[in-house]
């Protein structure tokens, strides 16, 4: 299989961008957004503030006010070389100037919502073929927060209720935008209390590596393979690929589910993972580590 020579970050949502230090917000446990913080670094692997990003915003409802919620947090950190692609159906995604733009900017960054406005929105269009070929053919960024992160994948989880994701049926899964074939991520992860229908997800599709991300965390993802953490908070990973029983395909619908030997990682900012070899790693590179202030009350 020919690795991608482009990354993907996804992000688990709401995240921090940028404490506002006039009226004195201070966010507890985003551990200093300016050094730390997920949009800085997504500049950071798109080359720089002066690199052309544009920001999807077709999975939101209010996609004007999400722009200009990310041009202030991009121009927080001096990146003022940001479009905005208020694409909202199919049609739009056809347009020749939108294509244009996909095809000479430097990387995108999809917005949170519905990830199903974006798999109905682009699935099959020029938009997204242009995108998935740079993605694989050049130095090219995608990031997606929330939703946008969820659509990245092959299979993608578009509805479950947590509170009765560990029922048979409960968690709904589609196809995705396909960036990658072997994963299923979830956002919101902790907040939401995602782990159930992630783990669901996994035991339907025991070939998927399930990404759990938390708020302001999320995950760089290089050669298709090579993940490392990013951000303030946690990324969960869980692995079906040794599952020796789940009765998933014998109860009705409604039913508990049982699983057996389902594997769980916990990676904080600077550890890693390998989807292909099933591997955790302490620390993706040398000095990926980083020392955090800690609070005490």
């Amino acid at each position: 299989m020919i690795q991608p020579l482009g990354k993907l970050i996804a992000i688990g949502g709401a995240e921090d961008k940028g404490t506002d230090l006039e009226k004195g917000e201070i966010h507890r446990n985003n551990l200093n957004f300016f050094e730390l913080g997920i949009l800085k670094r997504v500049v950071e692997e798109i080359g720089g503030i002066e690199k052309r990003i544009e920001v999807i915003t077709t999975a939101s409802t209010i996609p004007y006010e999400v722009g200009e919620n990310y041009l202030n947090a991009f121009g927080k950190i001096g990146c003022t070389n940001v479009g905005l692609l208020h694409i909202r159906n199919r049609e739009d995604a056809f347009r020749e100037d939108y294509l244009k733009r996909i095809a000479q900017c430097d990387g995108v960054m999809m917005s949170g919502g519905n990830q199903m406005r974006l798999s109905t929105t682009f699935g099959g269009t020029n938009f997204l073929h242009i995108i998935k070929q740079r993605y694989q053919q050049e130095a090219f960024i995608v990031a997606g927060t929330s939703a946008g992160a969820m659509a990245m994948s092959n299979t993608m989880i578009y509805e479950g209720n947590a509170a009765k994701a560990h029922l048979k049926g409960e968690v709904k899964i589609t196809t995705g935008l396909g960036f990658m074939s072997n994963v299923i991520f979830d956002s919101h992860f902790e907040k939401r209390g995602r782990f159930s229908r992630l783990a669901q997800a996994v035991a339907t599709n025991p070939s998927c590596i399930g990404i759990g991300l938390g708020e302001d965390t999320g995950m760089i993802i290089t050669q298709g393979n090579k993940m490392q953490a990013i951000g303030s908070g946690l990324v969960m990973i869980v692995d079906g690929h040794e599952l020796r029983h789940c009765n998933i395909a014998d109860i009705p619908e409604g039913n508990p589910i049982s699983v057996e030997n389902l594997k769980v990682h916990f990676c904080e900012n600077g550890n890693g993972y390998l989807v292909n070899e099933r591997k955790f790693i302490v620390e993706v590179n040398e000095g990926a580590l980083v020392n955090k202030q800690v609070e005490v009350e």
